[in-house]
């Protein structure tokens, strides 16, 4: 019989991309929902949250066992749902053993410094997750698709030629096999949704208070660069896919079905990495039972200590 391990990862495999070659991003439709009909939808929130009571478990023994840490790296366009997917699928997490870090418009300082600095500054320490809101990855995508972005990093123009954009996929995947071979699993997600999605989350913004705050005039102009991004992310993806830092190019366009393939594909990684609580040697456990049986007497001690006093 089928572990659950073994259930999530034959889930999970259909949009796992390990090798890049043969990977095409028109395969991949935004609106799936896998075994899920948009009817399930109740069921598939319910099997979500015994997934992120599953992940706070693992990251419980993931904290105490103190050897491996875990990168989450979520890339997507604007609207597709990251925050709301960390925030779901995480919600279980134990602060502690987890950090967020969205990366923004790099500021000057960061300009002066090589394009994965200021992610590197911001890797997870053993025992935790880290969650990269956005990441190094934008270095092949915005800056792809708005090439003038370079002028800014001050290059010395010999290095900026017609190969920029391997060279930068070669310094990605040294980073990353680097990370694993310290410690480091690395779990890559695409959120792809449709544009006619997307133009529905940003209406939605438009016509509910509540969600103005959200809606960004930028937004819309990168909405217009629409297929250049999709190429940009599919050259991405066929360039940087591997087995030690897979990418899941996770459906989007219904946010339920998202999160779940998001929750399992975190749990297929850290069932990967053979977590237990550290186990209490000889030494540990004689002074363990010590301790015990001085707070079992500790009571009697001090009853007999305050009659001794009045005496």
């Amino acid at each position: 019989m089928a572990t659950l391990a073994d259930r999530v990862e034959k889930f999970v495999r259909a949009y796992r991309v390990t090798d890049g070659k043969k990977f095409r991003l028109s395969k991949i439709d935004p609106a799936d929902t896998g075994p899920f009909k948009p009817a399930h939808k109740d069921r598939a929130t319910d099997v979500l949250q015994r997934g992120v009571k599953l992940l706070a478990d693992m990251q419980e023994k993931l904290y105490a066992q103190d050897r491996w840490a875990v990168l989450l790296v979520f890339q997507a366009m604007d609207a597709a749902g990251k925050d709301g997917a960390i925030k779901h699928v995480l919600s279980g997490i134990n602060p502690q053993g987890c950090q967020v870090h969205s990366f923004k418009a790099p500021s000057s300082e960061e300009l002066d410094h090589d394009f994965l600095w200021r992610c590197a500054t911001r890797l997870p320490e053993r025992g935790r997750i880290g969650i990269f809101n956005r990441s190094y990855y934008e270095e092949a995508l915005v800056v792809r698709v708005h090439p003038e972005y370079l002028e800014r990093q001050h290059l010395p123009a010999g290095l900026v030629g017609k190969d920029i954009w391997k060279e930068r996929f070669d310094s990605i995947n040294g980073f990353e096999r680097h990370l694993a071979r310290n410690g480091v699993a690395i779990c890559k997600f695409f959120l792809h949704i449709s544009p006619e999605e997307q133009r529905k989350r940003f209406m939605a913004r438009l016509e509910e208070p509540s969600k103005n705050w959200k809606f960004e005039m930028g937004d819309v102009k990168e909405r217009g660069h629409w297929d250049e991004y999709m190429e940009a992310y599919e050259d991405t993806i066929r360039n940087t896919a591997s087995e030690h830092a897979p990418w899941y190019v996770v459906p989007g366009d219904s946010k339920w079905y998202g999160r779940l393939v998001i929750a399992a594909a975190i749990y297929d990684t850290l069932a990967g990495l053979d977590l237990a609580f550290p186990k209490v040697n000889a030494e540990k456990k004689r002074e363990l039972a010590e301790v015990r049986d001085a707070l079992i007497s500790e009571p009697a001690d001090r009853k007999a200590a305050k009659k001794k006093k009045k005496g």
